[in-house]
């Protein structure tokens, strides 16, 4: 079974550094989501299994809102992946439950371990 991603990153070269890296180790990157608005509505429209989730995204909503708007409708795990380690932002994040809060730079073997282990 092929595992269902969608990414929400607002740096394209990152967010494409992600899908090749899911890719090559075949996960299927089912969307990739520049604002939160857009990652709700491709976790409403494409049910992936995880959800790849930076904090600061383009748009008024950020990452952590928009988890939480998809963890209202949805059981769908989620990673965060952000450059933002200030301890208000880690409170304000594990608030969702997160499996997994990540620092950037992440390679994407990592990313792929952590995303392996977690449908173990």
């Amino acid at each position: 079974m092929k595992i269902r991603v969608l990414i929400a990153e607002d740096e394209a070269l990152l967010a494409m550094s992600y899908q090749m890296g899911l890719e090559l180790k075949g996960c299927e990157v089912v969307g990739i989501a520049a604002t939160g608005q857009q990652a709700i509505d491709m976790a409403n429209d494409t049910d992936p299994d995880i959800v790849l989730m930076d904090i600061k995204l383009k748009g008024r909503m950020d990452g952590i809102d928009a988890a939480i708007q998809i963890k209202e409708h949805h059981n769908i795990p989620l990673i965060y992946i952000t450059g933002n380690t200030d301890e208000q932002t880690r409170e304000r994040a594990f608030l969702t439950h997160p499996l997994r809060y990540i620092e950037k730079p992440v390679e994407s073997d990592l990313l792929c371990e952590i995303i392996e282990q977690a449908f173990k």
